[in-house]
């Protein structure tokens, strides 16, 4: 009897860590604030409904110990066949929360009809008079309703996030194969008694995997969108209204004074607008040398405006990629704030290629600053602070910056080597 009693313990602790994983599952989904409050529901609703085929495999397994109990059998194993599907379509919901998939609804519903004759025939199952389960001839229905719908869940998710040449696109096929798997295991242990089916134990897990899988979407979703309205941001810092004036002031003094430079300012200060403006589609890394030829349209407009100022270029590399506006908002920080108070203001950018990295020098013989400015939420130098952010967290790079004040200021990039050079 003692035995018995230990042997029940045993097997019923033996149900708490899938629950404990479930429960954890819930207070995570419920406190991640990345996932929008309609797929939330979803998945909240996913973790709830997978509670019920842990329990119905339970009570499955304690039935089929006792006494024949054949109403009340067939009912958990009508409800175990009938569970499954819904809980893939509640999968594409999460996916694709606006199509309706009502074809996957009817398949369903008819799923649970032919698994349902079992209250009155053998075609699907039956439980005989010795408490054993036995098949009938569609008693495999249940199986291939929910393998078409895994391949078509598969097929839906790698189509709606496009995780091409990306490590995650490992975490859903490895959940269609694990489930894929579980069956052939369930099936491989035939009638021998289980109080949690491998395929139960594989839903579960896949719920965790996949979450964790969607998360990262939603997280990097975030993270683009971050980068669109930090992109907006850096755009509207570079095109001050200040410069805009000025440069159209400078364009009509010089229509009456002289009317082809005018024209030719005016061409260079539309290219400089419209780089800008295509600064905001570009989501990744560009060449060095489209940054280097926006910089020089700059350049030739400031030095229109302010005759004093010279802007000279050492480059010695130019085959690399980095982040878009990243030179020219130096040279303006240099302009701004150093050179044009000087007699003879000189902005020098030079490039170089190290052992394993690139190199880019912006120096100017300018007024200077304090450099632990930089990091004060009332400093003037954000162009600088917005590149140094973007070159470490775009390609890896660092951003150093040295000055004296009444000397100048050196501000130096530099950019791993990647590979990707020769593409230049």
């Amino acid at each position: 009897m003692k035995s018995f009693i230990a042997a029940n313990y045993v097997e019923t602790l033996g149900i708490l860590p899938v629950l404990t994983l479930l429960l954890m599952l819930a207070f995570i989904i419920h406190i991640d604030h990345y996932i929008r409050s309609d797929l939330k529901k979803y998945m909240q609703t996913i973790v709830i409904v997978v509670f019920s085929p842990v329990a119905q495999n339970y009570l499955e397994y304690r039935l089929a110990e006792g006494e024949v109990q054949w109403l009340a059998r067939t009912l958990a194993a009508i409800y175990g066949y009938a569970i499954r599907p819904v809980i893939l379509i509640l999968f594409f919901k999460v996916i694709a929360p606006q199509k309706r998939f009502w074809w996957a609804f009817v398949l369903a519903l008819v799923n649970v009809a032919v698994n349902s004759t079992s209250l009155f025939s053998n075609i699907c199952f039956c439980i005989d008079e010795g408490n054993h389960y036995q098949g009938g001839p569609l008693s495999r229905f249940c199986l291939y309703v929910s393998v078409l719908f895994l391949i078509y869940w598969f097929l839906l998710t790698v189509r709606a996030f496009d995780p091409q040449k990306r490590k995650e696109t490992w975490v859903p096929l490895l959940v269609f194969f694990m489930i894929l798997g579980s069956i052939m295991l369930d099936k491989h242990v035939g009638l021998i008694p289980q109080p949690i089916t491998y395929l139960t134990i594989a839903i579960v897990i896949s719920c965790v995997a996949y979450y964790i899988w969607l998360h990262l979407q939603f997280v990097r979703e975030h993270e683009q969108a971050l980068r669109a309205e930090q992109r907006i941001q850096i755009m509207m810092t570079q095109i001050q209204p200040h410069f805009l004036y000025n440069t159209i002031a400078t364009i009509r003094a010089l229509c009456r004074t002289d009317a082809d430079k005018a024209g030719e300012v005016a061409e260079k200060f539309g290219d400089y607008l419209r780089q800008n403006l295509e600064s905001l589609d570009s989501d990744g890394l560009i060449p060095f040398r489209k940054e280097l030829e926006h910089t020089r349209i700059y350049a030739k407009i400031e030095m229109v405006r302010f005759d004093n100022i010279r802007v000279e270029y050492d480059i010695q590399d130019d085959r690399f990629y980095l982040p878009p506006l990243s030179v020219q908002p130096l040279v303006e920080n240099a302009i701004r704030h150093g050179v044009r108070i000087r007699d003879e203001g000189i902005v020098r950018i030079s490039t170089w290629r190290g052992e394993d990295s690139h190199e880019i020098a912006v120096w100017d013989n300018g007024t200077g600053f304090d450099v632990s400015e930089l990091n004060s939420a009332y400093s003037s130098h954000i162009g600088i602070r917005n590149v140094r952010e973007r070159i470490e967290g775009m390609c890896n790079g660092t951003l150093q910056v040295k000055s004296r004040q009444g000397e100048g200021t050196i501000v130096t990039i530099t950019i791993p080597v990647t590979g990707k050079e020769e593409q230049v």
